[in-house]
Order: C-alpha cells, then structure tokens, then sequence
C-alpha cells in the first residue's frame, strides 16, 4: 500500500484487491452490475486473479478525501504494450464531481511511465455514465455508436499514450 498526497487535496493510495479501504468499491461496483446487468453480473469482480492487478504490470488505485475511498480504478496488462483499464468507480455519494476523469488521467500516466503505449477497454452497454466518460476523455470507440448498445455486446475503446517526459511509478 503506498499513498500519495495531492497538495491541499485528496490522496492517491495504491492498494490491493485484499485492501479493507478496496471494499466500499468492490461492494458498490457489484450492486450496480447486479442492479444493471442481473445478480451473477457481479462475478465479473472475481474473473481476473488480483495479482493481474499488482506492480509491475498493473495497478489499483484509490482517491481518499478524510481517508475515505471516494474513487478508484486499475488496469492490468492487456498485451506488451496495452493496458486494460477495469473497475473505474465513483462512490456514489461523491459522483458528478469529475472524479473519473481523474482516476482514468492518473491510470493513463502510470501506464505510459510503465511503458504502456495502449489503453484498452471495455464497459457494458447498459452503463451509459461510463460511454460518455470514455468518449469525452479522449478513447476512440471501436463500435458504431450509432447502433444501440444491448445489440454490441461489451463496447470496446481504446486510446493511444503519449511516451511522458521522465518519472517513475
């Protein structure tokens, strides 16, 4: 577990899925899968073992305010140089408030300092927060989004890094 403070703000702490400050994520992203997508979509949580999610080829992060997980995301490695953005979650008390862009602008650069030049993803027709999100931060659909969604399936995005200056992660 390693945090980073934001000056005069919130804190970005990298956990792992065993984290107790992971759980209001993991709870609230499998109400709203079951909610949306019926009750055995929430096993969609346990389909990718939690080491996909650790150093070096991943990560999860965290956004506290008063140490309390308020946001979070990971990405795991795709394929050499793709990474898969998964589990992007905005507490629900705290949403309309640009919280995901954040998480996403925050797993972007961490994936081009690891030497990730591809982000891809995918979201589920039914969660229309998350295609606007993609679609205003930048991710190219490889979908016609003039088709309904329910008749796509899984809506896959992708968008391709800029190689950053210096830093490490």
């Amino acid at each position: 577990m390693t945090s980073v403070a934001e000056p005069g703000g919130p804190t970005w702490l990298r956990a792992t899925l065993s984290d107790p400050l992971v759980r209001p994520m993991l709870r609230e992203l499998g109400h709203e899968y079951s909610t949306r997508y019926g009750k055995d979509a929430h096993s969609e949580l346990a389909r990718y073992p939690a080491e996909e999610f650790d150093a070096p080829h991943g990560v999860l992060l965290l956004l506290l305010e008063d140490c309390e997980p308020v946001a979070g995301g990971a990405f795991r490695r795709y394929d050499t140089t793709t990474a898969e953005l998964k589990r992007i979650w905005t507490h629900s008390a705290h949403r309309r408030r640009g919280l995901a862009r954040r998480v996403v602008a925050e797993l972007e650069r961490i994936a081009a300092v690891r030497g990730y030049r591809r982000i891809f993803l995918t979201t589920g027709p039914r969660q229309p927060e998350a295609r606007g999100l993609y679609l205003t931060t930048g991710y190219t659909p490889l979908f016609d989004t003039k088709a309904a969604p329910e008749t796509i399936g899984p809506l896959p995005f992708e968008k391709h890094l800029t190689v950053p200056a210096e830093g490490k992660v």
